[in-house]
């Protein structure tokens, strides 16, 4: 199964809707809810990220009877220090962004800890492409 979404920037009510989606879909095939929980947080978090510091992009979700794979390309300014992104607590996020809950600077850790293998690709001024898969069974 593939599916394919096109996340505007700046647009947090639409945050979430590839997350979302991907979980009714895993239960409708009846993935394991441990596996479901996993895959929605790591998700969710890559897509406020996107939306956040991104200005949007697209995910694209390729499921497999054994794996779950997700790729977010943003349209972002990149990351100039990945290690100090990586960090808990760091975030770049606004005032305004914090005030609504977001930005705490646990995304990408939350990505880290809740996916089997994670990869960023990111070129500052270019954007930013994050890779998470997480295996079934």
């Amino acid at each position: 199964m593939q599916l394919n979404f096109s996340i505007p920037g700046d647009d947090m009510d639409l945050a979430g809707i590839a997350s979302s989606t991907l979980k009714k879909k895993l239960q409708q095939i009846g993935v394991d809810n441990s596996v479901i929980k996993r895959t929605v947080v790591a998700l969710y978090e890559a897509e406020i990220n996107m939306v956040i510091h991104g200005g949007g992009g697209d995910i694209t979700i390729n499921v497999t009877p054994t794996e779950i794979q997700c790729e977010l390309v943003d349209h972002g300014p990149g990351i100039a220090d990945v290690n100090l992104a990586m960090q808990e607590g760091y975030s770049t996020a606004t005032d305004a962004i914090r005030e609504m809950g977001f930005g705490a600077g646990m995304g990408l850790p939350n990505i880290q800890r809740n996916s089997d293998h994670m990869e960023i690709h990111t070129v500052p001024g270019e954007g930013t492409t994050v890779k998470i898969m997480i295996k079934i069974g």
